[in-house]
């Protein structure tokens, strides 16, 4: 007798999970597809800070942050551009879904779950230097108290309750290769099942056949992630005009896995994909020195008093200072001929304003370890910092500029470094610490900061010389593009269902997380604010869950 099931679902990263469970809750019999074996539970999410973009929260006002929903409407609209009459009907409605999600609902829905976030909110993506274009006017990332593991257990658990009552049947190691449709809706998928693998989390697969599958539902949710893991692909769909060359080089901030097959394969069933040109890379990256998976990347989440240089030793240009536009800053690199830039700063600044992405870079919130949390307010980098530090390739550390340089010129893979001109940068941005005042927007920008106090207290150091020994060593970070999400993807309406190029629904199929551009095919537009990826994912799988749960029989 063959299973039966309501739902199939593609995927079982966060955006799955959260289908799931809404779909759980209904009492619907659920069947999740994944590729990979069961350590992957939970997907690229597992990796993540777990920053979640919240809007007036009770943290914020705590902190004094006065924030509103027209306040951050305006902040998104601004960032994403939308320009596009037919690939941006849908993300404008999920935008403006999603920023009142997260004005409203998105804090109690996740608090009733169990989920926690600090008491510190974070300032992302500070912006291009306008009010009216790209970035957050106020802080609003809010970091959750456990970070990636801790938003995919919220999901996992209630969902591996439905499984023990028969609701939930797992098929890992299932690798879907088409979406069977007849009668123009969708009925199921067929694929090919991989050997069993015993690899950890993370860690590349096998893709070794043992047999082939068919599996039938009513209906089919692809949440199967983005392209980041695929360079060939992110190459393909680079924006020159707006990025500049797709680089030669980047280092990998997703597994392999994250490979952007179901894509092509739900396009080839009739879907629509939309603004596949929108992505989101990263500037700050260093090759992490205990790789998981291969060409395996870490993201410096900076704050923003290092001084940034190019290739070639000259200062980048205003307004691309750490921590403020990822893609502006992006397109300026790519546009200078090289695929890797340098921070210089100082021990006192590593130490305040080094962060690592990931879960694992984090053990402290990870773990909800207050005796290590402890460490963070104490003289020196947290553990992982000073680990790359020590062991990272691209971390020099010397006594003064001259050995510096020396230091640098060892391990550039490009044009070697002038001391002279590396020294002019350095002294004339030192020569705007004495006063209270300046002409240089990036000390402006730095004292802007601490007059935030969580910025003041625990991540922007005061404004010192890059040269005071007292501050020292001095250090430089080469820094790598690192590839991660996909902003465009399968257009969806606002029930998650998957639209034809025709611009009618495709019954039976629905689309979440990253492969639906986080909602509707780019719910970002051009720019993400961050702590809006996660969000995404949560958003638009409750969207596909609560819709199925409503219309299924």
């Amino acid at each position: 007798m063959s299973e039966q099931f309501d739902v199939i679902v593609v995927g079982a990263g966060l955006a799955g999970l959260v289908a799931a469970h809404e779909l759980v809750k209904a009492g619907k019999r659920v069947a999740i597809l994944d590729q990979e074996n069961e350590q992957n539970l939970g997907g690229q999410a597992f990796w993540s800070l777990g920053g979640l973009f919240m809007v007036n929260s009770p943290e914020q006002r705590h902190l004094g942050i006065k924030d509103s929903l027209e306040l951050a409407m305006a902040d998104w609209l601004g960032s994403a551009g939308f320009d596009r009459d037919r690939e941006d009907h849908w993300p404008r409605q999920w935008a403006e879904a999603y920023v009142n999600f997260a004005a409203g609902e998105k804090r109690s829905y996740l608090h009733e779950l169990g989920l926690k976030v600090m008491p510190t909110v974070g300032w992302a993506e500070r912006g291009s230097g306008s009010a009216s274009g790209h970035g957050n006017s106020v802080p609003r990332f809010h970091i959750t108290w456990g970070t990636g593991p801790e938003v995919v257990r919220v999901f996992r658990e209630p969902v591996l309750a439905g499984a023990e009552k028969g609701l939930v049947t797992f098929k890992y190691r299932h690798q879907v290769d088409g979406i069977i449709a007849e009668g123009g809706r969708a009925v199921g998928v067929r694929g090919t099942v991989l050997v069993p693998s015993t690899e950890s989390r993370g860690v590349s697969s096998s893709r070794e056949r043992e047999s082939d599958f068919e599996v039938r539902a009513q209906a089919v949710v692809v949440t199967s992630g983005g392209i980041g893991g695929n360079f060939e692909l992110v190459k393909k769909n680079w924006p020159v005009d707006r990025l500049g060359p797709a680089p030669e080089h980047m280092i990998t901030g997703v597994p392999a896995h994250v490979d952007g097959r179901m894509l092509q394969i739900t396009e080839d069933a009739g879907g629509s994909v939309v603004n596949r040109d929108r992505m989101w890379h990263y500037t700050e990256g260093i090759q992490n020195w205990d790789p998981i998976w291969p060409n395996h990347a870490i993201r410096i989440i900076p704050g923003p008093s290092s001084l940034w240089l190019d290739a070639t030793g000259k200062r980048l240009p205003v307004p691309n200072f750490p921590g403020f536009d990822s893609l502006g800053t992006l397109g300026t690199i790519t546009r200078g001929g090289h695929d890797f830039t340098w921070f210089i700063l100082t021990q006192a600044i590593i130490e305040k304003e080094f962060a690592l992405s990931g879960s694992e870079q984090n053990p402290d919130f990870t773990d909800k370890d207050f005796k290590l949390l402890l460490q963070r307010v104490k003289k020196g980098a947290t553990g992982p910092v000073e680990a790359f530090k020590e062991h990272g390739a691209d971390f020099v550390v010397r006594d003064n500029l001259r050995d510096l340089v020396a230091g640098m010129n060892e391990i550039t893979p490009g044009p070697q470094l002038d001391y002279d001109q590396v020294a002019a940068e350095v002294h004339a941005r030192d020569s705007q610490i004495e006063n209270n005042y300046t002409k240089d927007l990036q000390i402006m920008a730095i004292r802007n900061a601490r007059n935030y106090l969580s910025d003041k207290l625990i991540r922007v150091a005061a404004p010192h010389r890059l040269e005071d020994p007292k501050y020292g060593p001095m250090i430089a970070v080469r820094l790598h593009l690192v590839t991660r999400k996909t902003l465009g993807g399968l257009e969806t309406n606002l029930d998650s269902q998957v639209i034809r190029p025709d611009g009618s629904v495709f019954d039976g199929l629905y689309a979440a997380g990253e492969v639906a551009g986080f909602g509707g095919g780019g719910v970002h537009g051009y720019n993400a604010l961050e702590g809006t990826f996660l969000g995404g994912c949560i958003f638009s799988g409750r969207a596909a869950g609560r819709a199925l749960a409503r219309d299924l029989g």
